[in-house]
């Protein structure tokens, strides 16, 4: 059994660090969260050239026709660079669109979509209303998952037919544009009959893995600063204090990242265990992205909570998306659900009751209705 990257993977990998260091500095991200929160075009359109918008969708329909897994390798890096971009968006609407759109939709929607000209977004919503979508003043395409009784129900919404108000919000993240999505008519939209909880696992591994890659950046800017900052002549990251700290944020980065490798490789190559592993890489993800970043923070001393900080960007982040689709602690009863049933597929959440709220992100989300 194979356990590391293909040549082809760890070029994706290479390439994408390279072009993000280059192209989206922290001093870079800095420069957009602190003014009008524009993201960079030109940036948008080198990702599209290199074909990563279309990286993981069909070849017929405008994509590359790779995998998840090679998604996950470009959106960990996207979380590492903490790059301001409707990447993210726009990839979990492809996702769920690939597992739930019949041949006609995935045909019409899914060219646009790879070609970065019509970008889609997703979110939960309840009665027709989406606290926090997270690039909808820029989608073409918006689509709202709501539960019931037989499982998550999605519908799909022309942002330029005008069948939704959207109205911009302001959150802790500058780094990224939201909106809550209200449905002026409950008859407005089509819906995607396909296997929606399929689709939700598979955008689930992809926020996933923008979250390990938050992580793994704060762990790397804390390592380093542990050990430049002394104290009485000795570098703090000798302290048992600070390295015990440290070694708890790298066991969360790197438990994380093999979950989200292993969900990723699953959504390619074994799909019946798919159901599980998401649940297990977006908990683990989720719990990683925000400890870590807050560790960070906290090991950074009195600078860490200082505006100068880059730490924060990350921080900030990661609560925000966390709070994106279902919360780690619904993943987490899940599994526990999944494995006394002793099976590996199954359910995905309603829409968490009353939405995520950006201001609170920072707290445990609200409980997916339903999902008790």
């Amino acid at each position: 059994m194979h356990f590391d990257f293909t040549d082809d993977q760890r070029e994706i990998k290479r390439t994408a660090r390279e072009l993000l260091a280059a192209r989206s500095s922290l001093e870079r991200v800095r420069a957009i969260a602190e003014g009008d929160g524009a993201y960079d075009a030109a940036l948008w359109e080198e990702l599209v050239g290199l074909g990563w918008t279309g990286i993981a969708l069909p070849e017929e329909h405008g994509g590359v026709g790779l995998g998840v897994l090679e998604l996950a390798i470009v959106l960990e890096e996207l979380g590492y660079a903490a790059t301001p971009s409707r990447f993210l968006s726009n990839a979990l609407a492809a996702q769920l669109i690939v597992g739930a759109g019949s041949d006609e939709q995935c045909a019409r929607l899914l060219h646009g979509i790879a070609a970065g000209a019509q970008t889609g977004t997703v979110a939960f919503a309840r009665d027709g209303v989406a606290e926090l979508v997270p690039d909808a003043d820029s989608a073409r395409w918006i689509v709202l998952v709501e539960g019931g009784g037989a499982g998550p129900a999605a519908r799909l919404y022309d942002a330029a037919t005008g069948e939704l108000r959207i109205d911009p919000r302001e959150t802790i993240d500058p780094t990224r544009r939201y909106a809550r999505v209200t449905v002026a008519d409950a008859a407005a939209g089509e819906p995607l009959e396909g296997d929606v909880a399929g689709g939700l696992d598979r955008a689930e591994v992809v926020l996933a893995a923008e979250l390990t890659g938050l992580a793994q950046r704060a762990l790397e800017l804390t390592v380093a600063y542990v050990k430049e900052r002394r104290q009485f002549g000795t570098p703090i990251g000798a302290f048992q204090a600070v390295s015990h700290r440290a070694a708890q944020m790298l066991l969360e980065t790197e438990g994380a990242r093999s979950a989200v490798w292993f969900a990723a490789w699953a959504a390619d190559a074994e799909p019946v265990s798919l159901s599980r592993a998401a649940s297990i890489a977006k908990a683990a993800a989720a719990d990683a992205g925000r400890h870590v970043t807050a560790a960070a923070i906290q090991l950074h001393g009195g600078i860490g909570f200082t505006w100068e900080a880059d730490v924060h960007w990350l921080y900030k982040r990661a609560q925000l998306d966390a709070a994106l689709l279902a919360p780690a602690a619904w993943h987490r009863r899940r599994i526990a659900r999944l494995a006394a049933a002793g099976v590996s597929g199954g359910e995905h959440p309603a829409a968490p009751a009353g939405g995520a709220a950006p201001a609170r992100a920072s707290e445990p989300p609200a409980t997916p209705a339903g999902a008790g």
